[in-house]
């Protein structure tokens, strides 16, 4: 479960993230947009234990992001936008590296890394060198680093920057997957029709500020849009004062 209680965070005199709260229960997939300096990234780096509030707390699975860090990333896996890799280790040596951070031992580390290479198509190029990879291979060989041990809680943000369409489908299906499997998925997209295709529920973030929290449906119906787009609403929700 992933809790936010009134956070705040301040950089000098600009407030990023404004007394958000929210939480995103077991099993749910949930879909956090917003414009480019909305406060998505804030909220991810909090989340994620990279980032301290300035007030109010957050928790993965019971356990304080600040307080305790190590206890709350035990339970979390992370796909940043953009994906950081060690270039002088193959993409084995990267899993092995990661399974031994985890403390998974050698029998489920192998088995693990088996399951992923499978399931990530990680096989052509798992042995090669990270510095030749493309970038959609360095994006699928984070998402098999970010789900080798079996997450409770997972973060990603703008996951199919760079994907083909055959790879986009693989992580749509495997977050949906996630879910249903009793895992918190937090994903932050500027791909609506990502969004409005497999989230259960969607948060649109404006100048720090939570605009809206719900369903598609709950939000047309707030709207009194029946059969209106989830970028239509979304772009009245984030329009800037002086346009309209």
């Amino acid at each position: 479960m992933i809790e936010f209680h009134e956070v705040t965070c301040n950089y000098d005199c600009k407030t990023a993230v404004d007394r958000l709260a929210l939480t995103v229960p077991p099993g749910e997939l949930f879909a956090f947009l917003g414009p480019n300096g909305a406060g998505k990234t804030t909220t991810i780096k909090m989340l994620v234990g990279l980032l301290r509030p300035s007030s109010g707390t957050v928790r993965v699975c019971g356990h304080d992001t600040v307080a305790k860090p190590r206890e709350a990333a035990r339970f979390v896996g992370y796909v940043p936008d953009q994906a950081f890799l060690y270039d002088k280790l193959s993409g084995r040596e990267f899993l092995e590296f990661i399974a031994e951070m985890r403390g998974l031992d050698a029998g489920q580390t192998q088995e693990r890394i088996a399951r992923d290479t499978e399931r990530f198509c990680l096989g052509e190029f798992l042995d090669d060198l990270a510095e030749t990879y493309s970038h959609g291979m360095r994006q699928r060989l984070v998402f098999a680093a970010a789900f080798l041990h079996d997450p409770s809680v997972v973060v990603v943000d703008e996951p199919m920057v760079g994907l083909d369409p055959k790879s986009v489908r693989l992580v749509k299906d495997l977050l949906r997957a996630h879910a249903a499997r009793g895992a918190s998925v937090f994903m932050s997209t500027h791909t609506l029709a990502v969004a409005e295709e497999i989230a259960d529920r969607s948060g649109i973030v404006d100048r720090g500020r939570l605009k809206f929290l719900g369903t598609l449906d709950e939000l047309r119906r707030q709207s009194a849009s029946e059969h209106t787009s989830l970028e239509r609403l979304f772009l009245r929700l984030t329009v800037d004062e002086g346009d309209s």
